[in-house]
């Protein structure tokens, strides 16, 4: 039995925690200070950020207008240091190490043939809209697409007609464990929009692929503007292969297993694409040559991991992009097609290059 000492309540009742005025204030005030110290913080890196990649000394906006036409140049995404960042830019191809022209408009990945271009960018503010823009000669806009993802990989046909670019997508069901993507493919002559090539129908060994975890991306095209090769991959299984659709027919074709961001050659005879050669995180593809004569592969000289999809400079030269290690910088290399010679770095501070013929 208790006692009430006081005459009051029981002694043993769990005493009740008396919420005052002036706790609610402390406690509104530590918040208040907490999400200023957390304000304050990311505008401090993202200043730090800024400085990073705008501070620099390196080549800035200026000089004559970009243009798809005129001499032989290798444009690209210029990412040296300075007001130029992740501009577009152009060097002579005779010259790539030479003076950069860069010009005013911004790219997170761009591609350009025929006269024509496609700049993968990302608009607006606080609220990012990712985008592809369909660009003419003189890089002016003629369309506009909203994208369903980030922005990946970008390609135009050697006449300039046919445009495709692929994002990684989230929120996809059958992708909550791993990556998702959207290719589109676009005639700029008709205003055509294929949105993604899940739509189409895919067969392997003359059965369709019915799998609904199917992803396409890495499109180039032949010479016709109807022929064209691509990256599928399945989460199920986590194998990568070639295939070769037909767009008027609106079907692929499995060709060959681990075949990863093919692009054809301007001989349209042979592919280059990089190759899963270890389960390593750190070196898992290299870069092979397949002759599509032939199916013989060549591996090329180039060792390290080529995280992309290669260009060909030329009938005989491979180029593509490398990270520096200090952070999204990267230099652009080139490398012979037939297996032999030794990696050459074309340009420092670049990435995304496109050859102008």
């Amino acid at each position: 039995m208790s006692v009430d000492i006081d005459g009051g309540a029981d002694a043993d009742a769990p005493v009740k925690p008396v919420v005052t005025r002036r706790r609610v204030l402390v406690f509104a005030l530590v918040l208040v200070l907490l999400a200023g110290i957390a304000v304050g913080y990311t505008v401090y890196a993202v200043r730090r950020e800024d400085d990073r990649l705008y501070g620099g000394d390196g080549t800035a906006p200026g000089g004559p207008p970009l243009s798809l036409v005129g001499a032989p140049r290798l444009l690209f995404r210029s990412t040296e240091s300075g007001p130029g960042y992740g501009r577009l830019a152009t060097v002579a191809a005779a010259d790539p190490g030479g003076p950069r022209t860069v010009g005013e408009r911004s790219c997170d990945r761009v591609y350009a043939a025929g006269g024509t271009a496609v700049c993968l960018a990302t608009e607006g503010g606080l609220t990012r809209t990712p985008v592809a823009l369909v660009l003419d000669a003189d890089l002016r806009q003629v369309r506009r697409v909203e994208l369903a993802g980030t922005p990946n990989r970008a390609r135009v046909s050697a006449s300039g007609r046919m445009a495709s670019w692929t994002v990684f997508v989230y929120g996809d069901s059958y992708a909550s464990m791993t990556f998702s993507t959207r290719t589109s493919i676009l005639d700029t002559r008709t205003g055509e929009l294929t949105a993604n090539l899940e739509d189409f129908t895919t067969t392997r060994d003359g059965k369709e692929l019915k799998s609904p975890d199917r992803n396409f991306w890495g499109v180039t095209f032949t010479g016709d503007d109807n022929t064209f090769y691509a990256t599928l991959s399945t989460n199920s299984t986590g194998r990568t292969y070639l295939v070769r659709g037909d767009l008027a027919a609106r079907t692929m074709t499995v060709l060959r297993e681990n075949v990863e961001c093919p692009s054809l050659s301007p001989d349209g005879t042979r592919l280059v694409f990089k190759k899963k050669i270890s389960q390593s995180t750190r070196n898992p593809w290299r870069l092979h040559v397949l002759d599509l004569a032939t199916m013989r592969e060549t591996p090329l000289a180039e060792t390290h991991s080529v995280d992309d999809q290669a260009i060909w400079i030329d009938d005989h030269t491979v180029g593509y992009a490398l990270p520096t290690g200090s952070g999204a910088a990267g230099d652009v290399w080139s490398v012979p097609a037939d297996g032999g010679g030794a990696p050459t770095r074309l340009v420092i501070g670049g990435f995304s290059p496109a050859p102008l013929r």
